[in-house]
């Protein structure tokens, strides 16, 4: 790969750094991603310098609740990937205390078996705060992986519930990790956490419930998809005994490798054996060529970019406001009128945007 080119405002250390970047070395991927990950000074001119070596890597999540075993399938499927021969990055995300600021990065201690793999660079974020199941610099974690060169990046979030879907955002492939304890079917047919899902893996599948977990799903995804009544005709008098299963016809249709729809496949696997890591991996290769050929990559790659962008200008626009002495002053100047009620925070915030121009704009006065 080309070298990383920086703009003349960049330090000489930053230039040191994206020499050794560009010839493989992993502390300087280690360094990179500590600059990215803390924002701290030369983090844009890097990012802006790998934007051209990014779009390599494939992009797979593993999401669910706490327990379900993702970082013992994360390790698993790292360890299936280094027998292909493709180097694997993981972006391993912990809870933060809400009172100390500290994280328990135990996701790193539970991959002891792949950690002092060469192949394979594990890095271990706290979300600080963040909400969405991910830490805010996640995504830019990932891009330095990938301009790295890294083939496969696997990203694990913290223990999420049904709200928590920054990951659908992040990665190309999500995989939804639950386990037979993970709730009534009821609980799988509710919104959010199940409709991110590009496919849905029963962990600890030799536990009491899995089967009917695993046929919850697959009913779920059969009715929500309509699979068994797309030939039905709309009107009085259907002889239900014609309408199929739908947790079969969801299994059926998420077994054709060619199809022009994907349906979620269900799959099963027992993390202790490594029982069902194969055929994870092999749905996670069927996503991406059915991502491919029907031009949903592309699209799901541009949506990402501009999210990126957003994200940016939110991330400036914040900083430049809250960071500015004069703005904070005049903020506080308004309380008093919002607190008697001759103003309100619409108003407020209007005056403010209008008197910021030329900060938002970058020429402070």
């Amino acid at each position: 790969m080309s070298a990383l080119v920086l703009g003349p405002e960049a330090s000489e250390g930053l230039r040191t750094l994206a020499a050794d970047f560009s010839a493989g070395r992993k502390a300087a991927l280690a360094r990179a991603l500590s600059i990215v990950e803390n924002q701290r000074v030369g983090s844009d001119l890097l990012l802006a310098a790998m934007h051209t070596r990014i779009g390599r890597a494939r992009r797979i999540g593993l999401t669910g609740p706490p327990g379900a075993g993702k970082s013992t399938l994360t390790t698993l499927l790292a360890a299936a990937l280094r027998q292909q021969g493709l180097t694997v990055g993981i972006v391993a995300v912990d809870p933060t205390s809400p009172f100390t600021g500290g994280a328990l990065l135990g996701d790193r201690v539970r991959m002891e078996a792949v950690a002092l793999d060469p192949g394979v660079f594990i890095r271990s974020m706290a979300t600080r705060g963040s909400l969405g199941g991910l830490a805010g610099a996640t995504r830019e974690v990932c891009d330095v992986m990938d301009a790295f060169g890294i083939d496969r990046i696997l990203v694990e979030t913290v223990g999420v519930g049904q709200s928590e879907l920054d990951i659908a955002r992040t990665v190309d492939t999500s995989a939804v990790v639950l386990v037979p304890e993970s709730g009534d079917s009821i609980q799988t047919l509710k919104a959010g956490l199940m409709e991110i899902a590009d496919l849905f893996c029963v962990n600890k599948a030799d536990r009491p419930g899995a089967d009917r977990l695993r046929n919850d799903l697959e009913l779920m995804l059969g009715l929500r998809g309509g699979l068994t009544l797309k030939d039905t005709p709309a009107h009085h008098g259907v002889d239900l005994r014609t309408i199929g299963n739908p947790a079969k016809a969801a299994r059926a249709a998420a077994q054709q490798p060619d199809a022009a729809r994907w349906v979620p496949p269900v799959l099963r696997s027992v993390g202790v054996t490594g029982e069902g890591v194969a055929e994870l991996l092999d749905a996670m290769d069927r996503h991406f060529a059915y991502l491919e050929g029907s031009g949903t990559l592309q699209h799901r790659r541009r949506t990402r970019l501009r999210e990126r962008v957003v994200d940016v200008v939110e991330q400036r626009v914040r900083r430049r406001l809250w960071t500015d002495a004069g703005t904070t002053a005049w903020l506080d100047a308004q309380i008093d009128g919002l607190e008697q009620g001759t103003t309100t925070p619409y108003a407020v915030a209007d005056a403010l945007l209008a008197r910021s121009g030329s900060l938002l704009s970058g020429v402070i006065q």
